[in-house]
């Protein structure tokens, strides 16, 4: 399969082909002419870059597979990677994201995308994607607002939806978080920090609505710059107040030095946070047993037994790498999309990005992951929250998140 990535080094690609994005074939084979084009958007590069390769690898795992089977009725797939982070930013780039889906819409050999990983990227590209009638499946961004009725003239101003998601959102995250805290783990006082971003803040809301909601004190909340490399004012101020509890909102680049920094200063409080922190990114980079501890929750059900094992093995084979949780749901992500591309050559209709975004609504698809349907907003109708905690396992790598993150289990329902 030839893949078409930008502004991704090499050797994160494995044994993807680089090649410019609207570059024009010198030739082309009959093969080529019944291609069909999945773009694929995440931050390889930064702070979250090896969060985004596993989870960019569970969607290439599902196309390549795909192909492998003789394609998608007669169709080959091939796909358009573009890289959301920027040297700049050091973590996804909202401009750059932007721009990115103005070169998915404008490439009209795309009939669908795959991510994006961010929520804020997800919020610049949105609107774009509204105008070009391109849907995308993300399988890791949770802010409620992208898929919200309520914001539908920001993030759809074409009407119809085209952002779905493989996982839930943060409208149910945050709440499940503070139940866990309150209920599983008897907190009673918790201060809430956040990176200032989109995802980081949102969340944050969520949880702090859901704390009140579940009898817990709140004593504070800081909104930290995802690029200040010493947090210790607002950990100092934090251990002053002495809460129970700590919750996180945000992504990796502030999420590594608030992890090593609060061991620091406060090592034996609970503390936890949303997905941004899950995945081998996290452990890699705070090591122990700074990262030891740490629970995290996962807009997703967690899949355990024979099924999991297998497709488990069949990635590491493929990738040298363990998956994570998130390469499930970005697998499921483009498997939405295949069957939708499916239905739409079965209906003999054009296999164009019109009709596979009307295809994508109507999913009724029995996924790894479970049956997938989506609302009338594009928003999964699972809300499973899984909670899992920071369990260093010295027998694996530290980046292996089945191995240092542990399921606790799925958070306390309302």
């Amino acid at each position: 399969m030839t893949c078409k990535p930008l502004q991704v080094r090499r050797r994160q690609l494995l044994w993807l082909t680089a090649a410019p994005l609207l570059a024009a074939p010198a030739a082309t084979t009959a093969a080529e002419e019944s291609a069909l084009y999945i773009g694929i958007s995440g931050a390889y590069t930064g702070a979250d870059a090896a969060n985004s390769t596993a989870t960019r690898n569970g969607a290439m795992m599902a196309i390549r597979e795909a192909n492998e089977r003789g394609g998608i009725a007669g169709h080959r797939i091939e796909t358009v990677l573009l890289n959301e982070a920027t040297a700049t930013a050091g973590q996804y780039d909202p401009a750059q994201s932007a721009d990115n889906a103005r070169k998915f819409v404008a490439d009209p050999r795309i009939v669908a995308l795959v991510g994006p990983d961010h929520s804020g990227a997800g919020k610049a590209m949105a609107p774009i994607l509204s105008q070009g009638d391109l849907a995308t499946v993300t399988p890791d961004t949770t802010s409620p607002d992208i898929t919200s009725p309520k914001f539908a003239a920001e993030f759809r101003p074409a009407g119809k939806p085209i952002y779905f998601r493989t996982l839930t959102t943060d409208e149910y995250r945050g709440p499940g978080m503070a139940r866990f805290f309150a209920k599983t783990l008897g907190a009673r006082t918790v201060y809430i920090l956040d990176d200032s971003g989109s995802y980081g803040v949102g969340l944050a809301d969520a949880f702090a609505a859901g704390a009140h909601a579940a009898g817990m004190e709140v004593t504070g909340r800081d909104s930290l710059d995802a690029k200040q490399p010493d947090y210790m004012a607002a950990l100092t101020k934090i251990k002053a107040l002495n809460p129970q509890a700590l919750f996180y909102g945000g992504d990796l680049q502030a999420g590594v030095k608030v992890a090593k920094q609060s061991y620091e200063v406060v090592p034996k409080i609970i503390k936890g946070g949303g997905g941004g922190l899950y995945g081998g990114g996290l452990t890699h980079q705070v090591g122990f047993p700074a990262a030891e501890g740490w629970f995290v929750a996962v807009t997703a059900p967690h899949l355990q037994g024979e099924r999991m094992t297998s497709w488990q093995g069949r990635y590491m084979k493929m990738w040298g790498a363990p998956a994570s949780d998130y390469s499930v749901t970005a697998y499921d992500a483009a498997a939405v999309i295949l069957d939708a591309i499916g239905r739409v050559a079965a209906s003999g209709r054009p296999v164009d990005r019109h009709a596979v975004r009307d295809a994508i609504q109507t999913t009724d698809l029995d996924s790894l992951q479970g049956p997938i349907r989506f609302d009338a907003n594009g928003d999964i109708t699972d809300r499973v929250i899984s909670i899992f905690q920071v369990r260093h396992d010295p027998a694996y790598p530290d980046n292996d998140a089945s191995r240092q993150f542990a399921y606790v289990g799925s958070a306390p329902q309302s």
